[in-house]
């Protein structure tokens, strides 16, 4: 049985970013450092959870405006920085520096993210 394109991205993403997840907290506690500090569970949920939507946002759209889906992207890019400064900037700056483990624990799920994104979107479109 075929699986629809947007569960098995689904899938595979959450598999690979719940494998990454644990792996941070797995290098996080052999440095000794607090597992849940700096928001690490809202980044990985938010970075993953958007991409879903926008995954999916843009796969339906791939048909009806296949001429924009480059400028679409770009501007689900934009999307995610929103919801960075919104959710998590204020947090991170609040001690007048954003510390190396604050820029990790966003960037390595964002990362991850996008890397999936951007491999799966250009995949599809090249089908058209």
């Amino acid at each position: 049985m075929l699986k629809h394109p947007i569960i098995l991205f689904s899938s595979r993403l959450l598999l690979v970013i719940f494998l990454v997840f644990a792996i941070h907290l797995f290098i996080l506690q052999n440095v000794d450092l607090p597992l849940f500090d700096h928001k690490i569970l809202a980044s990985y949920s938010i970075n993953t959870l958007l991409t879903i939507l926008i995954v999916t946002t843009l796969y339906k759209l791939k048909d009806s405006y296949s001429n924009q889906i480059g400028f679409l992207f770009l501007g689900s890019s934009f999307v995610k920085f929103i919801a960075f400064f919104l959710v998590f900037h204020g947090a991170y700056k609040a001690d007048g520096t954003i510390e190396t483990l604050e820029f990790l624990i966003f960037f390595i799920p964002y990362g991850i993210c996008l890397i999936f994104e951007t491999y799966f979107l250009s995949k599809w479109l090249n089908e058209i």
